[in-house]
């Protein structure tokens, strides 16, 4: 599509959000609940679809040679079709967050203040593989009464389309804007540009989904305010007076469950002090389950024949099944390497001494810290908000997964009875 073409397009799609947006603000939660619950039978009901637009969308990338975490971040089944449609359920049984009154006081002089929660307006998606953000994406925004423009990766346009055919007929049957979910018709670059640009102030929040490259060049270019994070470079700290069957269990959970999404862990620092103890299972557990593990130098005479990591590995968010071990000393060693390392995403501490939790908490400043848990239920689903679309590391607005109370700000209401200003 020539530029010109997609530049007509996007402002196109940015003008009838806007539209749909003012819709979408004053619908009722009836009417939004009732859209969520068409959407999800719509998934249901249209997953033969689904399944072979997405099978074409997985022979394609294999063709191109894409393999591995990339590869199951992007292939759907019928169970992932049910979680999707799942999902969506669970937002429709959600508390409405629009009209929300957050806070509410008196003044002396007899004004009435209410803090109200209101849309954000127009919510612009960027993400790549996943074909499942469609689903989660539209179904947020609209339960916050937000209109959305989804813009997929060109590896699971099918799936997207099929996806966001069924949201469409959800929201027809409720008598709701189809404007109000939109998808970028084309694959082509220049549109996420147009995007980031705001589509003439008809944007009001863009949110990627992504690698490391599509984040930074949306928070390089985008003219909007951004939710997002660079990467997830997650973290396990093993204390000394952890329990190491526990341990165990967390560590190969948090890293190999699933290696390719952004709260799987990248590092594990395991106490110096109970090296002896923990170091050979832990990593003996996590090779068995066919992880590569690499170890920094001290920890050789408890790993020989491994992987010896270097500067580079404390660094990277692998996505894929290996994972970098470094000895520190104690919590104190564990709040140094992530407070100089992370990526201020999620990081586990196992431990029983309840000082060490304590100072983990207390002292690291990431999005989300867990004790004796593991790192993969960094996910609004997990956290009861029925999905995501996505996790924040900023300290602004949102933080954390992005849910449907973060996808909207707030008014005041100011109640009066003739009060005038001296």
């Amino acid at each position: 599509m020539p530029d010109h073409d997609v530049k007509t397009v996007m402002a196109d799609l940015g003008r009838r959000a806007r539209k749909a947006a003012g819709a979408l603000a004053i619908a009722s939660t009836d009417t939004k609940n009732r859209a969520l619950l068409a959407m999800a039978d719509a998934i249901e009901a249209n997953s033969a679809a689904i399944l072979a637009a997405n099978a074409d969308d997985v022979a394609r990338a294999k063709d191109n040679g894409i393999t591995g975490s990339f590869i199951d971040r992007l292939e759907l089944n019928g169970d992932r079709i049910k979680a999707m449609a799942d999902g969506i359920r669970a937002i429709a049984a959600l508390a409405d967050p629009v009209g929300d009154v957050i806070a509410a006081w008196d003044r002396p002089n007899g004004l009435a203040i209410e803090r109200v929660r209101t849309p954000l307006g127009v919510i612009g998606v960027i993400y790549e593989s996943r074909p499942n953000v469609t689903a989660d994406a539209g179904a947020l925004c609209l339960k916050a009464g937000n209109a959305v423009i989804l813009r997929g990766g060109s590896d699971s346009a099918l799936s997207a389309a099929e996806i966001h055919a069924a949201l469409s007929e959800g929201l027809a049957k409720a008598g709701l804007p189809e404007d109000a979910i939109q998808i970028v018709p084309t694959t082509d670059r220049a549109a996420v540009g147009e995007m980031l640009s705001g589509l003439s102030g008809n944007v009001d929040v863009i949110v990627p989904r992504g690698g490391k490259s599509l984040v930074a060049r949306v928070q390089s270019e985008a003219r909007v305010p951004v939710f997002a994070h660079l990467e997830g470079l997650c973290h396990i700290y093993v204390d000394k007076s952890a329990d190491l069957d526990m341990a165990r269990a967390i560590v190969v959970n948090a890293k190999m469950r699933r290696t390719g999404i952004c709260g799987a862990a990248e590092t594990l620092l395991i106490d110096r002090a109970a090296a002896d103890t923990f170091a050979a299972p832990l990593i003996e557990a996590l090779e068995a389950k066919g992880c590569l593990v690499r170890v920094d130098h001290d920890m050789i005479d408890y790993a020989k024949g491994r992987e010896e990591a270097n500067e580079e590995d404390w660094s990277t968010e692998y996505l894929d099944a290996i994972i970098a071990v470094k000895l520190v000393d104690g919590i104190s060693g564990a709040i140094a390497h992530i407070g100089k390392y992370s990526s201020h995403h999620t990081e586990a501490v196992i431990a029983e001494d309840p000082a060490v939790v304590a100072r983990f908490f207390n002292e690291i400043d990431s999005a989300i810290l867990l004790h004796n848990a593991s790192t993969q239920f960094a996910d609004g689903g997990e956290f009861g908000m029925g999905a995501e679309i996505g996790i924040a590391t900023g300290k602004m607005h949102a933080r954390g997964p992005v849910g449907v109370e973060q996808l909207t700000s707030f008014k005041y209401l100011v109640r009066g009875s003739g009060q005038t200003r001296a």
